[in-house]
C-alpha cells in the first residue's frame, strides 16, 4: 500500500481516488472546489488538502486528473503547486488528457527535479471510473511505470505503457479519433434506421452480434433513440480533445480529414446548447 496524492475530483477524479482509498491506500485528496475534496474526504476516510502542495507533500505517488493544458500546468508549477511539495523519487502520474508537448515539458522539469513523470490518460468514462475497469495508456520511462502500474491498478481494467514520456496522450488520440469516426456513423446509422421505420433496438440487436458492432453501439444506441444525453464524457471536452488531436496532426504531417468533420459536427451540438450533452448526442443533428 502506497501514499498517493489526488489533485482534481470530478466525474473521473473522485470515484478513481475512491477506489483508491478502497484498495487500502493512504489517500490524500485536493480539488480547486473545497466541497467537492470535503464531500470525498466524508464518504471515503481520507485526507483532505488545502493545497496541491500539501496535498502532494511526502507522496510516493501524486495522480492528477484535471482539465486541459493550462490546469495541468497550474496544478503542478508555482509556490503551491504539485511539484513544490513532491520529494526526490515520488512519481507523478497524469491522468488529464492534454497535448503531448505539455506532457514533455512536464515531465523534463519532474526529472530536473528528482521525480518521475507517467502520463497516463484514461479511456471508458464516467462508468468506467466508477466501476474501476477503465483502460490506461502510458508514457514515460519503463521503471517510472513498473512503480506506478500496481497503484494504477485500482482503478483499471488494462494499463499499458506504450512508449516514453507522451506516448501515453498520443494514444489517447487514437483512442478520440476512433471514438469520433465511430459515434457519427453510429447516429447516422440509428437516424437512418429511423427514417426508414424500423425498430432500431431490433436492429441493434442484430447487428451488433456481427461486424458492425462497437462499444459506442452496445452502450449507447438505446439512450441515444430515447433521446438521452447526460451519461458522462461531455461533447465541450470531446472538442478539447479533438482540438489536441488536429493540432498534433498538423504537427506531424498525419490527415485526419473525417475527425476534422465530426469536431465540426459537435461544434453544431454545441450550438444547439448541448455542451454539456454526452457525445452520443451527435445524433440530435439529424433529422429521424
Amino acid at each position: 500500500m502506497a501514499k498517493v496524492a489526488f489533485l482534481g475530483l470530478g466525474v473521473m477524479g473522485y470515484p478513481m481516488a475512491g477506489h483508491l482509498a478502497a484498495q487500502g491506500h493512504e489517500v490524500t485528496v485536493w480539488n480547486r472546489t473545497g466541497a467537492k475534496a470535503a464531500s470525498w474526504g466524508a464518504k471515503f476516510g481520507g485526507h483532505v488538502a488545502l493545497t496541491a502542495k500539501e496535498a502532494a507533500s511526502g507522496a510516493e505517488f501524486v495522480m492528477a486528473c484535471v482539465g486541459n493544458d493550462e490546469d495541468l500546468r497550474e496544478v503542478c508549477l508555482g509556490e503551491e503547486g504539485a511539484f513544490a511539495g513532491m520529494g526526490k523519487g515520488a512519481i507523478f502520474v497524469d491522468h488529464t488528457t492534454v497535448s503531448a508537448k505539455v506532457t514533455r515539458e512536464l515531465a523534463e522539469i519532474a526529472a530536473a527535479r528528482g521525480f518521475g513523470y507517467v502520463d497516463a490518460p484514461v479511456s471508458g468514462g464516467q462508468a468506467g471510473a466508477e466501476n474501476g475497469v477503465l483502460s490506461v495508456m502510458c508514457g514515460g520511462s519503463q521503471a517510472d511505470y513498473d512503480r506506478a502500474a500496481p497503484v494504477i491498478d485500482a482503478y483499471s481494467r488494462i494499463c499499458r505503457r506504450i512508449g516514453d514520456a507522451g506516448a501515453g496522450q498520443l494514444a489517447k488520440m487514437v483512442n478520440q479519433i476512433c471514438i469520433a469516426g465511430l459515434m457519427q456513423g453510429l447516429s447516422e446509422a440509428l437516424a437512418f434506421g429511423s427514417k426508414a421505420g424500423l425498430d432500431g433496438k431490433a436492429v441493434v440487436e442484430v447487428i451488433s452480434q456481427g461486424a458492425a458492432s462497437s462499444w459506442q453501439m452496445v452502450n449507447r444506441h438505446q439512450t441515444m433513440l430515447e433521446d438521452r444525453f447526460d451519461f458522462g464524457f461531455a461533447v465541450d471536452w470531446m472538442r478539447k480533445d479533438l482540438n489536441i488531436c488536429l493540432e498534433t496532426a498538423e504537427e506531424i504531417g498525419a490527415s485526419l480529414p473525417v475527425t476534422a468533420l465530426v469536431d465540426q459536427f459537435y461544434k453544431d451540438v454545441q450550438l444547439m446548447g448541448g455542451g454539456r450533452n454526452d457525445t452520443s448526442s451527435l445524433i440530435r443533428r439529424l433529422p429521424r
